[in-house]
């Protein structure tokens, strides 16, 4: 048994080259970090099959599947009753990653709105947490995800949040959460930070998008789920607490929105 405070990684890729290459050591060493849970997403529904075998050979590993926004124009549009059979494999605990960028591919601007209310209607049928991606299309997103929320309530996380205070009162205001990423531990990062200080710590999860965005000391390096643990230390100084009150205080957050990772927790 460790005394090490544990955290849960909500968002990282393991299915990319950069980390599928050394699985169990990229895993160990999260754990040796306190890292005790992960979970995996899949941006392509076809590289479904391959995501959800990492997480039925890694213990701490769960996944979520959906249709990154950046990919909607080249995959296949999901479907709905596609990703309800998805939800119903055991570990798989979220929708997404879906949502909007307008950063890189706002010529698909249309198939990605179209393709985030296909993921919005299986998370809402589900009741599982809509994990989403939101760059340079803060006023579309905050628009569908009310219009969506007044069809029927449903769970939500803003993932890698680094948007505008506007979007996250929305989300907020929706009852959604905000993950914090290591772009909130970057020194020049304190805007940002603001906003998360902000918001209510119930509302709060930790991740690394890995293999991207390494927090410091790591910056510039390849990413991995042991890193949550920086950002996470950091974040505990935003918000005032010792890093174990925060620590405990993300994982109720991440149980109550990934009910069925607390659950299956439980069974195990």
């Amino acid at each position: 048994m460790t005394d090490t405070p544990q955290i849960t990684d909500s968002h990282c890729h393991l299915d990319f080259p950069e980390l599928v290459a050394e699985l169990p050591e990229v895993v160990a060493r999260a754990q040796d970090a306190g890292v005790a849970r992960m979970v995996t997403i899949c941006t392509k529904l076809r590289s479904e099959p391959q995501v959800r075998a990492i997480a039925e050979a890694h213990a701490p590993v769960f996944y979520a599947a959906g249709t990154h926004p950046m990919s909607v124009a080249a995959e296949p549009m999901a479907t709905v009753d596609e990703l309800l059979r998805i939800a119903q494999h055991p570990k798989m605990v979220g929708i997404g990653e879906t949502g909007l960028d307008y950063h890189y591919t706002a010529e698909s601007a249309d198939a990605q709105q179209a393709s985030l209310r296909i993921h919005i209607d299986a998370a809402r049928q589900s009741r599982l947490p809509l994990i989403i991606h939101s760059r340079d299309a803060d006023d579309d997103m905050a628009r569908i995800l009310r219009e969506e929320h007044a069809q029927g309530a449903f769970t939500c996380v803003m993932h890698c949040f680094s948007s505008s205070a506007e979007l996250a009162r929305t989300a907020l205001d929706l009852d959604f959460y905000l993950s914090m990423s290591g772009i909130t531990a970057f020194p020049k990062s304190g805007a940002l930070r603001d906003i998360f200080a902000a918001a209510p710590l119930s509302r709060v999860l930790v991740e690394t998008d890995s293999p991207y965005l390494a927090p410091p000391p790591h910056r510039g390096k390849r990413n991995e789920p042991a890193f949550t643990a920086h950002t996470a230390r950091r974040a505990a100084e935003t918000f005032g607490l010792d890093y174990a009150e925060f620590a405990a205080a993300t994982e109720r957050n991440f149980e109550r929105l990934f009910p069925k990772a607390a659950i299956y927790k439980a069974a195990a």
